[in-house]
């Protein structure tokens, strides 16, 4: 089974997990130049950038690990051209949500990090 395939049936599976726990999801996949955000929603009023990770096996670290700096500054990119394209105004509250799927075991961290883009969008 190729990743991109794996990888869409858990953000699926991360979507309903969020969807059950009050989160309105608008958006999967959105692609920018900048980035990618694997979902993004709307909770408890605000627009929430969310990344999915899974890892089948803790061996090479869980899968909340796995977004390091880099990563955020990818996903902090694409969503302020998020922002832009949607034409969302800027007093918006937003944060940047990570969900963790080890194994069976479903994990979320709420404000997992910091914007940490800067820049323009283009």
């Amino acid at each position: 089974m190729n990743r991109r395939k794996v990888g869409g049936e858990y953000e699926r599976r991360a979507a309903e997990f969020l969807t059950v726990r009050g989160y309105r999801i608008v958006e999967l996949n959105y692609r920018s130049s900048r980035g990618e955000v694997d979902l993004i929603g709307w909770e408890g009023g605000y627009l929430v950038f969310i990344e999915v990770k899974y890892r089948r096996n803790p061996g090479s670290g869980g899968a909340l690990e796995a977004v390091d700096a880099r990563k955020q500054q990818r996903i902090s990119r694409a969503a302020l051209c998020y922002r832009m394209q949607k034409k969302i105004p800027e007093k918006t509250p937003c944060r940047f949500d990570v969900v963790g799927i080890d194994g069976e075991k479903v994990t979320l961290v709420k404000n997992a990090f910091d914007f940490l883009g800067g820049g323009f969008c283009w």
